[in-house]
């Protein structure tokens, strides 16, 4: 019986993580702070509400009658032998007819093959030991319902025809930077040790492929005597390294390296080294493991499996244990033979084990409810930043940019415009006069707010009139799903064209994943983010495209299917030949990748521009009247026309229209047939034709006859579902380009610039939101920002990127694209003309958002709500409540009374390699959570108090004014808000306005409390 208890106890400390008892940070921090209360409910609770169980009811009365019954049977075997029962208790007929042996059958008749109390206890034991390990893996709970017994996996099943299943299909993929975070552990001793991330210094060249390492560098190990701190560099290993580490297992020999190094650099200090090399656990060869090594295998291990959060734990679990319940215990055959004497302690006993199956299932919902509630929130804007061309600033501000060395000496690095120009480091007059020329002649020119004090982008940002209307980008540095759950108000139905190329999971980028789920982790991965991504697109417009290899080429279909299972939706697979000449696989050499394009059914071009240069509009427009050969029977298919561009398709009969008429339409456009030479009608079909295509297949000539001539050049391979350009080879046009651009090898095999171009053909107009949520180095950036140049459109980009390389590629890279169409070398071949800076980015915003990591590091419990001390009694506070009541003063969960000071708000984010308490942008965040488009964005003084103030309208309320007034309100008293009723009264500050949202208390004339609203979207359900 101690082995079955001990066992499960020993479980439920794992299921805990008792384990990570010693970690400091995230989760661990959280479940230390209750270690205590857990403890206390495995060692003490949980056996005493068993044998509160076991002794009462039916299974006591059981109990006893089996305990009688084992004493008769050793009485029959002192007096009439061993022999006397069989080893399955049965009593031989030759003793049936003796005293001993009738009491003896009498009870084995009314215990009907129960249980002693002792065997009971073990079953129970025994089987909530089987049901929890059944499902527990490595930290997390995976689906693997059984049939029965056998084990045989089922897969759940609700009517329909085909249903996609895998393991992780009910959880949270958790893409974090989590490895990159701070690392903190206590030794026994209560000495802490750091393990730090600081940049790799290697030299870019001499570093090879794009696997990284954890390397620890034992020659920079510092103790103070309190503390002992590891720096370690997180990158790919050099030529060098190769060589000494090898192809397989290089992390456990760097760490069996690191275990020699670190300790012999504390040779010095015993205490310190006592620390490290110190026995932590045995391995299960029995051998010690120290402190050290432990660790370093668990910090690098965090790099090598996924991490999942459950969306429903306790709903799934109960459902499971129910399952487990009539398919393991309840067993009818025994049953039968047994009798109905014992259905009823068999019951209490099936009861039994779900009430406490149900109450640790409750206390580990608890645990996985707040992770997934910190999950879900949306998440805080850390940093917000714009991008902006010189081109769209006034010169009246001009003056403080020359001003600015900062801005200066990003220029001189990113532009090289200390090489083109002279004196403009000159801190002289003439210096400073020569930038102000240098500012005027460029146009564009990106201006980076974070170089410049608060006061300066007050004044730069108040000068613009539309903000979001000129802004043409927006990067957003955070976790993909994060940052799609933020952008989801603001932009929901408004996305044109989505285009992603995730990670394949091919040998040589496989994502993090555990226990042999590398398809189901990877699956879970992108169908989570597809969701919400499917809230974005334009409703009956978007299109979602996604480039995958033949490692995850079928699941991905068949979850694309299963996102998009409206009938409105058609799914397409493209061919994309980008390695014709190279050779990769075995057998078969494997020379294209795939893409699957989802697009509204029945697609059909329209919104596509054509340069007027390309054709003349008002003598095109008039052939019809100019031409006799034409007949009606000639005619389908009318292009539609208006102001030079072509706008849709008609669908008018040809009995209905005479191309001898010019037939003009309500809203000012006109009906035009394409032609051939011959005067014959091309019978087109123009489904899903962007502009690169109608650009083909028009090209207007003058006849002999005054009409025109249509010039189909060739069929456009786009429209196959076999593309096969060179200019798809992502060496030629993706590094090349890229490399060429920043000066060095930064990025490994980013997609073409073109391909990735006519991929947003596919589907876009020229004035569509184009959104990537796997931004890589910003290909589709720039892919976008290129076709502007082409064709004047005025497509807007959204890029999301979690990955280091958001500042040292993606970002850079925007800047330098911006700033010149072409490079050679790091530098700008030469200055973009006027129509180019024309048609350049003129605002850029990029932001920064709170991560899951960051959220968790931010938990703070009241300490009021400990001092209750209500998990005393094991109530449902305990079980169910605990963590939300003791931390629901914490500012990442939004604590409303920290909002009378909005632009103090301050969050524990990791930044710069370490953790600190940083400003949030309290104000941007809302706007987001809004939805609030922004037209102008104005700050006032009153005295000393600051006023910020937008201006706009949101999605649901297309033009009516919605104004956000954020002002500091601690400490106001009633004089404070008259005060504050008249300055805004005064300045205007909310006349028109539909609706004035406003933070803290106000006299202000119905005016919305901010705080209502922010609770409210901030912890909005996840829409499926």
């Amino acid at each position: 019986m101690a082995d079955a208890t001990g066992k499960f106890q020993q479980l439920l400390r794992e299921l805990f993580q008792f384990d990570c008892a010693d970690l400091d940070f995230g989760i661990y921090r959280i479940m230390n702070h209750k270690r205590a209360v857990l403890e206390k409910f495995i060692e003490e609770k949980l056996p005493d509400s068993i044998a509160s169980k076991l002794d009462s009811g039916s299974l006591a009365e059981q109990a006893q009658i089996a305990e009688e019954m084992a004493e008769v049977a050793l009485q029959i075997k002192e007096v009439m032998g061993e022999d006397a029962l069989d080893a399955h208790g049965n009593l031989s007929e030759t003793y049936h007819g003796t005293l001993g042996g009738k009491k003896y059958l009498k009870l084995q008749k009314k215990a009907g093959g129960g249980l002693s109390r002792a065997a009971v206890e073990v079953s129970i034991y025994n089987h909530l030991y089987a049901f929890f390990s059944r499902y527990y893996q490595d930290g997390d709970f995976i689906s693997k319902r059984r049939y029965s017994k056998n084990q045989h996996y089922a897969i759940p099943y609700n009517g329909e025809e085909v249903y996609l299943h895998w393991a992780n299909s009910d959880q949270y993929y958790i893409k974090t930077g989590e490895h990159f975070h701070d690392y903190d552990w206590k030794a026994p001793d209560g000495v802490a040790v750091h393990f730090r991330i600081k940049a790799a210094d290697v030299e870019q060249n001499n570093v090879k492929g794009a696997k990284r390492f954890f390397l620890p560098l034992a020659e920079e190990t510092e103790w103070d005597a309190c503390a002992i701190t590891i720096p370690f560099e997180y990158r790919p290993l050099t030529a060098t390294e190769i060589k000494t580490y090898g192809s397989q297992k290089q992390q456990d020999k760097i760490i069996a390296e690191a275990l020699d190094a670190i300790p012999k650099r504390l040779i010095k200090t015993p205490d310190a080294l006592a620390v490290l090399t110190g026995e932590r656990r045995r391995n299960d060869k029995d051998e010690p493991v120290s402190h050290l090594e432990h660790h370093l295998r668990q910090y690098t291990r965090r790099n090598t499996s996924d991490f999942f959060i459950h969306k429903d734990l306790a709903e799934f679990l109960s459902r499971e244990l129910d399952f487990y319940l009539k398919s393991e215990v309840l067993n009818l055959d025994e049953m039968a033979v047994a009798g109905e004497g014992v259905a009823e302690g068999w019951f209490q006993q099936l009861k039994l084990i779900k009430r406490i199956g149900n109450q640790v299932i409750e206390f580990l919902a608890q645990m996985e409810n707040f992770q997934k509630m910190l999950w879900e929130k949306r998440k805080f804007v850390t940093e917000t930043q714009y991008c902006i061309a010189l081109g769209s600033i006034d010169a009246t501000l001009y003056a403080d940019i020359a001003a600015n060395d900062a801005q200066w000496d990003e220029w001189r690095e990113l532009f090289h415009i200390d090489e083109a120009e002279t004196h403009l480091f000159n801190s002289n007059k003439n210096g400073h006069e020569k930038r102000i020329d240098f500012l005027k002649s460029h146009p564009t020119l990106v201006l980076d707010t974070k170089h410049f004090e608060s006061d300066f982008v007050d004044r730069l940002l108040a000068s613009f009139e539309d903000i979001d209307g000129m802004t043409d980008g927006l990067l957003v540095h955070s976790e993909n799903w994060q940052a799609l759950r933020l952008l989801k108000e603001k932009h929901a139905g408004q996305v044109k064209c989505v285009y992603i190329d995730p990670p394949y999971n091919s040998p040589s980028s496989e994502i993090v994943y555990k226990n042999g789920y590398k398809h189901s982790s990877w699956l879970s991965l992108i169908e989570n983010r597809t969701e919400v991504v499917r809230q974005l697109l334009e409703d009956g417009k978007g299109t979602f495209i996604c480039s995958i290899d033949e490692n995850e080429m079928l699941p991905l279909g068949m979850m694309l299917d299963r996102v998009f299972s409206s009938a409105s939706y058609e799914r397409n697979c493209i061919s994309v030949l980008h390695n014709p000449k190279g050779i990769q696989g075995g057998f078969i050499s494997i020379n294209n990748e795939y893409a699957f394009v989802v697009s509204p059914t029945g697609l059909r071009a329209k919104n596509m521009s054509i340069p007027q240069s390309e054709w003349e509009y008002e003598k095109f427009r008039n052939w019809g009247g100019e031409s006799e050969r034409h007949t009606a029977k000639n005619c389908f298919y009318p292009i539609i026309v208006k102001q030079g561009n072509i706008v849709g398709f008609g669908d008018i009969s040809p009995e209905d229209f005479h191309p001898s008429q010019n037939i003009n339409l309500d809203d000012g456009s006109v009906l035009v047939y394409p032609i051939d030479r011959n005067g014959v009608e091309r019978k087109w079909t123009y489904a899903r034709q962007s502009v690169e295509s109608i650009r083909h297949l028009l090209r207007a000539k003058k006849l002999r006859n005054g009409g025109w001539d249509i010039e189909r050049t060739h069929d456009w391979q786009r429209f196959k579902t076999v593309w096969s350009k060179s200019e798809y080879i992502a060496g030629d046009y993706g590094s090349k380009p890229l490399n060429t651009m920043m000066g060095e090898k930064l990025f490994d095999f980013p997609k073409a610039i073109p391909l990735v171009a006519d991929f947003v053909r596919l589907s876009d107009d020229k004035n569509s939101i184009v959104l990537d949520y796997f931004a890589g180095s910003g290909t589709t950036g720039h892919a976008v920002i290129n076709l502007n140049r082409e064709d004047g459109g005025r497509r807007k980009f959204i890029l999301v990127e979690m990955g280091e390389y958001f500042d040292t590629v993606l970002l850079p890279r925007i800047k330098k694209v911006a700033f010149a169409p072409e490079w050679k070398d790091g530098k700008p071949k030469r200055d973009a003309t006027p129509e180019e800076a024309q048609r350049a980015p003129c605002i850029v915003q990029y932001i920064r958002l709170e991560s899951y990591e960051d959220a968790l590091d931010s938990i703070a419990f009241d300490d009021e709500a400990e001092q209750l001390k209500l998990e005393e009694q094991f109530d449902d506070y305990l079980i169910k409540y605990m963590l939300q009541w003791e931390t629901k003063g914490s500012a990442t969960l939004l604590n409303v009374a920290k909002l009378a000071r909005p632009f103090t708000y301050r969050l524990r984010v990791h930044t710069n390699g370490e953790t600190q308490e940083r400003t949030a942008d309290v104000p941007e965040t809302f706007n987001y959570l809004l939805g609030l488009n922004i037209r102008t964005r104005r700050v006032y003084e009153d005295e000393g108090r600051r006023y910020l103030v937008y201006r706009g309208e949101t999605r649901d309320a297309p033009g009516l004014d919605v104004v956000v007034i954020w002002r500091e309100t601690e400490g106001w008293e009633q004089a404070d808000f008259a005060r504050d009723r008249q300055f805004v009264d005064k300045q205007g500050l909310a006349d028109g306005a539909a609706k004035v949202y406003v933070n803290g208390d106000s006299c202000i004339p119905g005016a919305i409390a901010v705080e209502s609203v922010f609770e409210k979207w901030m912890f909005a359900e996840v829409a499926t």
